[in-house]
């Protein structure tokens, strides 16, 4: 009888390749499973008859978006989390692919999961510590650490010799992904630290230069955190971000060009367009700004980081994660209101905000007369905040004195 192999696909040169391989390989017959997590009806199309046609005794399409959003997106937004303070962590679709996949490996009673990471990237960790949380014995195939294959080049041969259809070519051997969150490319000239990107190939973003020249305002409604409606209609999670993506994407919002560190050790390179997370995020810090207090903001500030170091090195479904996620979720008890934003030419400009939970209160902050804050208080909170550094002074002076005495006696006429 033949093993099952579960195979996470996307329809992208590395996975379409890996069916044949794995036949050639393997005594197998290989299942596909590809989550639609936004990533377009382009992607999706076909891909089910392309997984059968290029060898898949059967191909599974789940749709998974909704649970994307809510499930992973909006934890992000709620904690602000950004990985080495630009990256808005597209990636994070990873652990929910991967717990997927093991839900079918169990369905199918498969032995094996193989999934398309190559051995230098971060995605490898990702997807196997995710599969290691839900089955802990399952057999994990990754082939780009074990086949002759050493390069894109060579596997775009590999392709065109066994009449595999693909998009990527020697040209422009960008490695894509996508899904309702961002576009990420990376590899080709990009490789080229000392060269400026070539925006022709901007899925979501408009070049600047091609921005629409008129600037356009936009009302966010949050609750507790969460992006509920927008210009004042109430929408769903996935139509949020497909209005934002849309807007954002036509005025120039969200594209970064940034060398990470990447977790298995080297630096790299990548352009990641991420229009309406890049709003959301905006609009989200500008609300927390009258919402928190100046503790619990900066604690949150600092824990953010550390929620992003997290998620980008694979650690989702861990006990660390979730208890940093309970923290954020009572951070954002408060954190409803509007925000309004100008959009323009790449700049998400602050236009205003309100909350009933605003702790911004201009009784206190006016510089016109007010009969709230009594301004000679600050002398006696200046004073005993200094007090330490006037002690130390004083010690100092005293010091600065005994040296002084020295020196009169050592050069004494």
């Amino acid at each position: 009888m033949l093993q099952k192999i579960i195979l996470g696909y996307s329809g992208g040169l590395d996975t379409s390749i890996m069916i044949h391989w794995l036949l050639e390989n393997y005594n197998c017959e290989v299942i596909t499973v590809t989550c639609n997590v936004g990533q377009g009806t382009h992607e999706l199309c076909n891909i089910k008859q392309k997984a059968i046609n290029s060898g898949a005794s059967k191909a599974y399409i789940l749709d998974v978006q909704n649970e994307f959003i809510t499930e992973y997106l909006w934890k992000l937004v709620k904690a602000g989390a950004k990985y080495e303070n630009h990256y808005l962590l597209g990636t994070i679709s990873r652990p929910l692919i991967a717990k997927k996949l093991v839900e079918i490996a169990k369905l199918e009673n498969a032995t094996a999961i193989c999934h398309g990471a190559t051995g230098k990237g971060n995605d490898q960790v990702r997807f196997e510590l995710a599969i290691k949380a839900f089955d802990s014995k399952i057999k994990i195939i990754a082939p780009w650490r074990t086949w002759s294959i050493s390069s894109r080049s060579e596997a775009i041969d590999f392709a065109k010799q066994r009449s595999i259809p693909i998009s990527a070519t020697k040209e422009a051997p960008y490695s894509i992904d996508k899904n309702i969150w961002y576009v990420s490319h990376e590899g080709g000239d990009l490789e080229d630290t000392n060269s400026e990107h070539n925006p022709n190939f901007y899925e979501m973003c408009s070049k600047l230069d091609e921005a629409i020249n008129v600037p356009e305002c936009i009302d966010i409604e949050f609750q507790q955190g969460i992006p509920i409606a927008l210009n004042g209609k109430n929408l769903s999670p996935i139509s949020i971000l497909e209005v934002l993506n849309n807007l954002g994407g036509k005025h120039g919002i969200g594209v970064t060009d940034l060398i990470e560190n990447r977790l298995i050790g080297m630096k790299s390179r990548g352009v990641y367009e991420t229009p309406g997370g890049t709003i959301l995020y905006s609009a989200h810090e500008k609300l927390e700004s009258i919402c928190l207090d100046k503790m619990l903001l900066q604690m949150k500030q600092k824990l953010s980081m550390d929620y992003a170091k997290i998620v980008y090195d694979g650690f989702w479904f861990t006990p660390i994660r979730e208890a940093l996620d309970s923290f954020f979720d009572f951070s954002q008890q408060n954190v409803s209101g509007k925000v309004r934003l100008k959009l323009f030419k790449g700049h998400c400009l602050f236009a205003g905000c309100e909350s009933k939970n605003s702790l911004f209160n201009r009784n206190f902050a006016t510089f016109e007369k007010d009969d709230y804050y009594n301004q000679s208080d600050a002398e006696g909170f200046i004073n005993l905040l200094g007090l330490p550094i006037q002690i130390q002074a004083m010690l100092n002076e005293k010091n600065i004195s005994i040296n002084k005495n020295l020196l009169r006696e050592k050069f004494k006429a």
